[in-house]
C-alpha cells in the first residue's frame, strides 16, 4: 500500500511539511508506503475548463507544460491521498487549488478514478479561515467518492511561524491519530 501527499504550502520545509511528516510516521509505523510531493511554489496552470479530459478519457489534463499530469499519475497509483494546505485568505494556496480543478475534473472524466482511495487534508493556519481551507480539500475527495478518515480533531494546526507545528501538541496528536485512523482504513480496504 502506498499514500501520496501534497504539500501546497511554497514553504518546502515548512509547518504544513511537518504536519503530514507526523501523518507519515504512523502509516509508516503500519508499512505503508509514503511518497511526498512539493507541489507550493512551482509555477502551475490553472484547469481552462476546456473539457478535452472528458473526450480523451486518457486520465491527463490535456495542460502538459506543468507538473500536474505528473501528480494525477501518483494520486491514480496510490491508494492513499494526502493534501496538505496553508491557509491563504480562508482557503488553499493557488497550487493546491490547481491540484484540485485539474485532477478533479481528469478523475471525473475518466469514471471516477480516484473512487474509493482514502484521502485525507492537513491545514496550517495563523488563526482563522482553517476550516474553510480544509473543506476545499475534503470537497475533492467527496466528489471523487473517496472514503475520508476522521481524527480527534479537525486537520488542522495553529502554525504560522516556522516551528509552531513541533509546539502545538494538539495539533501534533491529531496528525498521529489521522495516521492511525488512515492506516486502519487502508488495512481494512486491501484486506
Amino acid at each position: 500500500m502506498k499514500v501520496v501527499a501534497f504539500n501546497g504550502s511554497p514553504r518546502a520545509n515548512g509547518n504544513t511539511y511537518k504536519m503530514i511528516l507526523e501523518v507519515f510516521k504512523e502509516l509508516e509505523r503500519e508499512d505503508i508506503e509514503t511518497e511526498l510531493v512539493q507541489l507550493g511554489g512551482q509555477l502551475l496552470h490553472g484547469c481552462t475548463a476546456c473539457s478535452m479530459c472528458f473526450k480523451t478519457k486518457n486520465r491527463r489534463c490535456i495542460i502538459e507544460d506543468d507538473v500536474i499530469n505528473d501528480c494525477i499519475g501518483k494520486m491514480d497509483e496510490a491508494d492513499g491521498i494526502i493534501l496538505g494546505s496553508p491557509t491563504y485568505f480562508s482557503d488553499v494556496t493557488p497550487e493546491m487549488k490547481t491540484l484540485i480543478d485539474r485532477a478533479g475534473m481528469v478523475a471525473l472524466a475518466n469514471d471516477s478514478m480516484f473512487k474509493r482511495k482514502v484521502g485525507a487534508s492537513v491545514v496550517a493556519v495563523r488563526r482563522g479561515g482553517a476550516v474553510h481551507t480544509f473543506d476545499s480539500m475534503n470537497h475533492l475527495f467527496f466528489i471523487c467518492q473517496m472514503i475520508v478518515p476522521g481524527s480527534s480533531y479537525w486537520n488542522l494546526s495553529v502554525a504560522w511561524r516556522q516551528g509552531d507545528f513541533e509546539r502545538d501538541d494538539e495539533g501534533i496528536r491529531t496528525m498521529k491519530t489521522l495516521g492511525n485512523n488512515m492506516a486502519w482504513l487502508l488495512k481494512k480496504l486491501h484486506s
